[in-house]
C-alpha cells in the first residue's frame, strides 16, 4: 500500500472518530501528516473556522490538535496491543510561543513511552497517568519547522473488562 494511500485511510479513519463521537474535533478537518510507532504528526489548516479575531489559530484549535496528535498516537498503541484499554486525557496545559499565522502541524514523539504505559496499564488494574508533550510548529518557506506552542498532556489509561 502507498504511504498516501495509508495517510489518507488513516486521516479518514480519525475525521470519521471525529464525527460519530466528537464532532468539533472533525470541524477543524485536521489530517494525518505521519503516523508511526514512534511520532505522529497532524496538521491543522488554517481557515474561516480555526481562526481567531486577531487572523491567527485560535487557541481552542489548537488545543483540538493537541488532542488529535496524542490521542491518535495513543490510539495506535492501544491498537497495537490487541487489548482493551481506556483512554482519556486528564490534565492539559498549553504555553504559547508566537501567534500561528499559517498551518499548524502538532508533533507527538512519545510513541515509545506510550507503549511502554500500555504495557503497563494492562498488567494493572489500575489506570496509569503519564504526561506526553506535544509541539505545535509552522512550517517555514524553506521547509523546516518554527515551534509555536508546546503542550503536556497527561495521557490516562486504564485496561477495560
Amino acid at each position: 500500500m502507498s504511504p498516501s494511500f495509508e495517510r489518507f485511510k488513516q486521516t479518514f479513519g480519525m475525521r470519521l472518530f471525529g464525527w460519530l463521537k466528537i464532532p468539533l474535533l472533525a470541524s477543524v478537518r485536521p489530517s494525518v501528516v505521519e503516523l508511526s510507532e514512534s511520532r505522529c504528526v497532524v496538521r491543522v489548516p488554517l481557515r474561516r473556522w480555526t481562526k481567531n479575531h486577531l487572523g491567527s489559530m485560535y487557541f481552542g484549535a489548537l488545543a483540538i490538535g493537541a488532542d488529535c496528535a496524542g490521542g491518535l498516537l495513543a490510539m495506535d498503541q492501544i491498537k497495537r496491543s490487541d487489548q482493551p484499554v481506556s483512554l482519556v486525557f486528564k490534565t492539559f496545559q498549553a504555553t504559547f510561543l508566537k501567534r500561528p499565522e499559517s498551518d499548524v502541524y502538532f508533533i507527538c514523539e512519545d510513541g515509545a513511552a506510550i507503549r511502554d504505559q500500555v504495557g503497563r496499564a494492562l498488567a494493572s488494574e489500575e489506570r496509569i497517568t503519564e504526561p506526553m508533550r506535544i509541539q505545535a510548529a509552522v512550517k517555514l518557506p524553506d521547509g523546516a519547522f518554527e515551534p509555536v506552542a508546546e503542550f503536556v498532556l497527561e495521557l490516562s489509561l486504564k485496561r477495560r473488562g
